[in-house]
């Protein structure tokens, strides 16, 4: 492919996305990372903070954010979409919601992805499409759209971590939107916050209350996304519990109840009957990478190309290597901040119209009405 007016061989590192039949161990982490926060107090915005590549997994949060729409087992987006009713489908927006929900690793993180990165992935006729539009704070955009479903997807996500002493919590502002474009049917829905525990038991939780609500139809869903209970033991570990009700008459139509990375089941308030909606084990295990299906293609943005010397070095553990790399990257980035401010040039995003909201929040919408087919396909 042509960049900055040179040909170079494209080299896209794609790797397996994680599903919640992996087991991952990070042995010897805990005190590592414990040093990492000697300067660091609580309550401290850690935004501007960098990992050393030691502690980073070979991904972008970019594409972690992608994941969580393309890499599933099951196609529940046309289950929403099929469904008879608005009831029924905004069971099955519920259960999708449930699946954006995936395992986090202790111990490691993604990159930081840099100002302008892009992630183009498709998944059957679902065409996903991320750009990062804000570097400080870190604020990401991503469209999807599926032209033969009608169906589109919108979300803007700007996550601020806290640190509070024994934890950091990943505070996610920002909301997705689901539209239904054939029943006229948004479904608007906040994500859980992430919760990195070092103390007293190490670990990683969602936690938080999410809402999910259909102007249309009137219905709401209050879910709860549950952590461990005192010092860390309990059965309560990512657990959801909720209620799906009628916000005209605030008559709860269905008690929720379950865990994210096992079942979640709904109970009919009229008849007391139980289903299960969102099975983990048929959605979210066994994913496969992605596969690079045309390189020429392929953007200079492109987050599984921006990171590819780093991501290699981490899976090779070559770490003086993977330093230098996310050096490259971030000292270019610093050149082009540098070169903006000398021409008083200010960055706009490509591919979305960025706003801030009167509550201080952001809002992206897509510059393009349909995402184009992507030259990464999701398997």
């Amino acid at each position: 492919m042509a960049t900055d007016g040179k040909t170079e061989e494209t080299k896209v590192v794609l790797t397996k996305p994680f599903s919640i039949d992996d087991v991952y161990r990070a042995p010897h982490l805990i005190q590592r990372i414990l040093s990492l926060f000697k300067n660091v107090r609580p309550g401290s915005d850690l935004t501007r903070f960098q990992l050393p590549p030691l502690f980073n997994f070979p991904k972008s949060h970019l594409q972690c954010y992608g994941e969580q729409i393309y890499c599933t087992s099951s196609d529940l987006l046309s289950k929403c979409n099929n469904g008879q009713s608005p009831l029924d489908r905004f069971i099955s927006v519920v259960a999708w919601s449930i699946s954006t929900t995936r395992p986090v690793i202790f111990g490691f993180s993604p990159y930081n992805p840099i100002l302008g990165e892009t992630h183009h992935v498709s998944k059957g006729n679902l065409n996903i499409f991320l750009e990062q539009v804000s570097h400080h704070p870190p604020v990401t955009a991503l469209h999807a759209t599926d032209d033969k479903q009608n169906i589109e997807i919108i979300w803007c996500q700007h996550v601020v971590p806290k640190f509070n002493g024994g934890s950091v919590e990943g505070q996610v502002h920002g909301k997705k939107e689901l539209k239904l474009l054939n029943h006229r049917e948004c479904y608007e829905m906040n994500s859980p916050n992430l919760l990195v525990r070092f103390l007293p038991v190490p670990g990683t939780d969602w936690i938080g209350n999410v809402s999910i609500r259909c102007q249309e139809s009137g219905l709401v869903a209050e879910l709860c996304y549950r952590s461990h209970s005192f010092l860390g033991f309990g059965g309560n570990q990512r657990s959801i519990k909720g209620k799906i009700f009628d916000s005209l008459s605030l008559k709860v139509l269905y008690e929720v109840d379950g865990h994210w990375d096992r079942t979640v089941t709904v109970k009919d308030k009229q008849d007391g009957k139980f289903r299960v909606i969102y099975d983990a084990k048929q959605v979210i295990s066994g994913l496969q990478a992605p596969v690079l299906m045309d390189a020429k293609s392929v953007r200079a943005t492109e987050s599984t190309l921006v990171w590819s010397g780093l991501s290699q070095a981490i899976m090779k553990k070559d770490w003086e290597k993977a330093r230098e790399a996310k050096k490259t990257v971030e000292e270019r980035q610093r050149d082009l901040l540098r070169e903006r401010e000398s021409k008083g040039e200010t960055w706009i995003p490509k591919h979305f119209v960025v706003s801030h909201s009167k509550e201080g929040g952001w809002e992206c919408s897509p510059i393009q009405r349909w995402v184009p087919a992507a030259p990464i396909i999701a398997l």
